[in-house]
């Protein structure tokens, strides 16, 4: 893997934890020589995130709309900054600049990141490892309600194995490291033969 997406909060959240699981994310980053993608901004776990990779000398690639650096949130010291023009160009150019897709503690953008991603993987867009670092406990709610949705057949159980769940970075990126994308029958695949 060159480079891993990852989504988080512009807000660094009330728990220290999260603080201290990004740090940890970012130095196993550099460690394994993984590039960050991520969305630019240098305020709250993005910009902790972003300046601990700077920190242990590894590369951090920004993709932020041109809205939100007039509203002076963008990091100004990173390897690379690409300024777009809006939130869809952002997503698909994170989503083609990354080998796979890690979501942080965050709010609503980074879940509806993580589930924009996780829906192009089930369509069969990409076969990209997806996962969540569920420090304390944050995604616990997420996780039980996904797996309501395979027992209510919503989702089925092969598209909920999309979406590796860990609590250590450590842990996670060596998941990525061994993903073998599941042989998936997609929608588009049935309709275009």
């Amino acid at each position: 893997m060159k480079r891993l997406c990852v989504y988080c909060g512009s807000s660094p959240g009330k728990s220290s934890s999260y603080a201290q699981a990004a740090r940890q994310l970012a130095q196993e980053l550099v460690k394994r020589g993984i590039g960050l993608v991520y969305g630019g901004a240098g305020i709250g776990i993005m910009g902790l995130l972003a300046d601990a990779v700077l920190a242990n000398q590894g590369e951090v690639l920004g993709v932020i709309p041109q809205a939100l650096v007039d509203k002076e949130v963008s990091h100004t010291g990173l390897t690379e900054l690409k300024i777009v023009s809006s939130m869809h160009e952002r997503k698909a150019m994170m989503a083609d600049l990354s080998d796979g897709f890690i979501a942080l503690p965050g709010g609503l953008g980074t879940l509806e990141e993580l589930f924009e991603i996780l829906t192009w993987a089930q369509l069969g867009f990409h076969q990209k490892p997806c996962g969540l670092l569920n420090i304390a406990g944050y995604y616990d709610g997420l996780t039980a309600f996904l797996d309501h949705a395979v027992e209510e057949q919503f989702v089925k159980p092969i598209h909920r194995s999309l979406l590796r769940v860990e609590s250590c970075p450590i842990d996670l990126l060596d998941a990525f490291s061994s993903y073998q994308p599941p042989i998936l029958e997609t929608w588009l695949a049935r309709n275009t033969t």
